[in-house]
């Protein structure tokens, strides 16, 4: 399985970062995660370079996207090279995930037409400009696609996303590493506080 991570000029490293050594935390031989970009190089917020892993082209194909946040998320929704190739993205097959302004992207492909979002504080006025509903809470999810709001809520994506492709087991064991000392039970039960209400309803076993 492939996770991909849009990751832009101006990135916020959190958003990207935060994400890629949660889903990480899954190792198994047909486990991936990517941070796919438009470039060979893109430059964060605070100048940390780093390089393709995937290819926006590579993310479209992927069975999950999450959609980082940054200072140009603007200037992305209004490169026509840019979003001719994130119209190859569909949630009706892939999961789709926002972080903060990524939900900005998502609002311009028409993934979040009657459906809420979550953003941060910053990119609010934006997402409700292009026409969305603004949650005043970290993370909200229907059916494939789900969004969160402010850098550190950047573990419930990652989490909402192991959870559905490997399980909850999985993705609770993923959240219990990057917990702070101390405090893992206490991070972990607010994350599934966020998250559950949005989970798919389990299949009911057959007798």
């Amino acid at each position: 399985m492939h996770v991909a991570i849009l990751t832009f000029e101006g990135y916020n490293e959190l958003d990207s970062l935060i994400a890629l050594g949660v889903l990480n935390r899954i190792k198994s031989d047909d486990w991936r995660v990517t941070i796919a970009t438009p470039s060979p190089k893109v430059t964060s917020m605070n100048g940390v370079v780093i390089e393709q892993m995937s290819t926006l082209e590579e993310a479209c194909t992927a069975d999950a996207v999450i959609v980082g946040s940054g200072v140009a998320t603007r200037e992305v929704v209004e490169d026509p090279a840019i979003m001719s190739v994130l119209r190859g993205l569909d949630p009706s097959r892939q999961l789709i995930a926002a972080q903060c302004s990524g939900a900005l992207v998502l609002a311009r492909l028409g993934f979040l037409n009657d459906i809420p979002a979550c953003t941060d504080l910053t990119s609010k006025p934006w997402v409700i400009a292009a026409g969305v509903e603004v949650l005043n809470q970290p993370f909200y999810a229907k059916d494939k696609v789900a969004t969160a709001g402010g850098c550190l809520a950047s573990h419930y994506l990652a989490a909402w996303i192991i959870t559905r492709l490997q399980g909850k087991d999985a993705a609770e064991s993923a959240l219990h590493y990057v917990a702070p000392v101390g405090e893992k039970d206490e991070y972990i039960e607010r994350a599934w506080r966020n998250i559950n209400p949005y989970l798919p309803a389990p299949t009911p076993t057959l007798v």
